[in-house]
């Protein structure tokens, strides 16, 4: 009856043998396939997070800010871009180059460095400027179109635009100044012909 008390003779520890970790792998694989789809998953998740989804402005083409446009535009160096009809029956048939198409409609880059043996179009330092993070200052949710977007939270400081949107009155023979005009550079002035003959 003492014996109900006592503690029970514990059985001889046995040696633990080594554990080695394996790795998961579903049914209906082999390891070699399981590593080959996980690398392919993994790409379009590369791929996915190269495409900026979260960011602001167009998706599917690479395009320049309006003040390197405007400048190229006042040089004579880009001209407007219209869409063309019927592009890839065109291309099909071998009337249009892909150059010829606009990148916007085709998917590209502004510069034709996305096809391979066009004319590549000459960046000027504005253009490099955009490149170079840029881009992000011109970014803006705001409903005036630039500074902070609306402050959802009310936990920002309340303050109003800091430049009038509203665009000021201008005179009957008012001109659009230039971008070589905004930045102070000297514009010269082509010679008066006489009659636009000489």
């Amino acid at each position: 009856a003492a014996t109900a008390f006592q503690q029970p003779i514990s059985a001889p520890l046995t040696a633990r043998g080594n554990t080695s970790l394996n790795a998961y792998i579903p049914s209906g694989f082999t390891k070699a396939s399981w590593d080959k789809f996980q690398a392919k998953e993994q790409k379009k998740k590369d791929d996915q997070m190269k495409k900026n989804l979260g960011g602001m402005g167009p998706r599917g083409y690479k395009s320049r800010s309006f003040q390197s446009f405007q400048e190229a535009l006042e040089r004579g160096e880009a001209t407007h871009l219209l869409p063309v009809e019927n592009a890839k029956a065109r291309l099909k048939s071998g009337e249009l180059r892909p150059e010829d198409i606009p990148y916007m409609q085709r998917g590209g880059s502004w510069d034709n460095s996305d096809l391979k043996g066009a004319k590549k179009v000459q960046w000027l330092s504005s253009d490099k400027d955009y490149d170079e993070g840029g881009f992000k200052k011109e970014q803006s949710v705001s409903i005036f179109g630039y500074g902070k977007g609306l402050d959802w939270t009310g936990k920002r400081d309340k303050t109003g635009p800091m430049v009038n949107p509203k665009p000021g009155k201008f005179s009957k023979n008012y001109k659009a100044p230039t971008v070589a005009q905004i930045k102070g550079q000297v514009e010269e002035k082509p010679k008066k012909k006489m009659f636009g003959l000489f």
